[in-house]
């Protein structure tokens, strides 16, 4: 299903995240534009969606004003100045986790989004995945009784990144199913580590 060309999503960030999102859209017929610093991965893109729009800055895009939404896929440490940006436009904005990376720019991000009366969006895919619906009908319909206790674990490490830990990166997708599973929000959350790869 397409929508309208002024119902189009613009991408802000074309790597590894983002072109996912950016494929996605595509094969949807919701692809507006894509953002990205590196000219080198707008000319792959170019190539690849030669009808697609793309800009340098993110100003670019917004001044055209012919997108519905926008998608943030950056390196974490700028989704809050991004998504700001976008907001105060007033546009709809989805953010990839994690959305910011301390509570004083999430609870900006949200009086903002408020504010403006517009949508603020968590990239939250795991709650979509067929895995994680199948688990939660499992225990709506009580097939295995009561639930007891709920636990995850990380088997692998993944990409190893300099700009968040591993709470900001991995435990914002197991809250969440948490709170989906339970239809509850957690009444309180340690957390500890260590620095084992770096400070």
């Amino acid at each position: 299903m397409s929508f309208h060309a002024k119902h189009k999503v613009c991408v802000i960030g074309g790597g590894k995240w983002g072109s996912n999102h950016i494929r996605v859209l595509n094969e949807m017929g919701n692809l507006g534009a894509i953002v990205d610093c590196d000219v080198r991965i707008l000319a792959a893109y170019s190539e690849k969606y030669p009808k697609i729009s793309n800009y340098k800055t993110l100003a670019q895009a917004l001044e055209t004003g012919n997108y519905s939404g926008y998608i943030v896929t950056t390196p974490a440490k700028t989704h809050c100045k991004i998504a700001l940006e976008i907001m105060n436009c007033g546009c709809h904005v989805l953010v990839e986790k994690p959305v910011a990376l301390n509570i004083v720019d999430v609870i900006q991000l949200k009086n903002t989004a408020e504010h403006n009366k517009i949508n603020l969006m968590a990239g939250h895919v795991l709650l979509f995945h067929p895995g994680i619906k199948k688990i939660k009908e499992i225990i709506d319909n009580a097939i295995i009784g009561d639930l007891q206790y709920i636990y995850s674990n990380r088997l692998n490490l993944g990409m190893v990144r300099t700009e968040e830990n591993v709470f900001w990166s991995l435990a914002l997708h197991d809250i969440p199913i948490f709170q989906y599973f339970t239809g509850s929000s957690p009444i309180k959350i340690t957390s500890t580590g260590g620095a084992f790869l770096q400070s």
